[in-house]
């Protein structure tokens, strides 16, 4: 369960990580897109359907800059969401981890108490052995 646990936070990590890469990519070019429209110089002096197709233009770099900018935006939000997950995948690795690591410790608990019970009724056997019928000890000579 822990393997699993580990395999689905390293997924998540490598998610929120493509997805931050993606938006800052998405970013770049939408700040790329709003440099070439600040850019433009209309036309000092041209006919007019010179100076119509360079404001139509212009209008729709415009568009594309909003748009770039909104896919920037969610791009974001997405890496967001993404990095909770993975927040979250993380925490639940941690709290797997801890179970096991008291688990594991409960377990080397539970071997020490069972031989502490060992060596106590070792200790109890001996002693019986050398209490005669009388209840004395008797003594041990070798």
């Amino acid at each position: 369960m822990l393997t699993v646990r580990r395999a689905a936070e390293q997924a998540a990590e490598r998610a929120a990580a493509e997805a931050d890469a993606a938006a800052r990519e998405a970013g770049r070019r939408a700040d790329e897109q709003a440099a070439a429209l600040a850019a433009r110089v209309p036309p000092a002096s041209a006919p007019a359907h010179v100076f119509l197709a360079a404001m139509v233009s212009s209008a729709a770099a415009a568009a594309d800059v909003r748009a770039a900018r909104a896919t920037a935006q969610a791009s974001a939000e997405q890496a967001g969401l993404l990095r909770a997950r993975w927040t979250a995948a993380a925490q639940e690795t941690r709290a797997l981890e801890k179970l096991r690591e008291r688990h594991l410790l409960a377990l080397r608990a539970a071997e020490l108490s069972a031989e502490e019970r060992a060596v106590d009724d070792l200790v109890t056997r001996r002693h019986a052995v050398r209490t005669g019928e009388n209840g004395e000890e008797e003594p041990w000579t070798g």
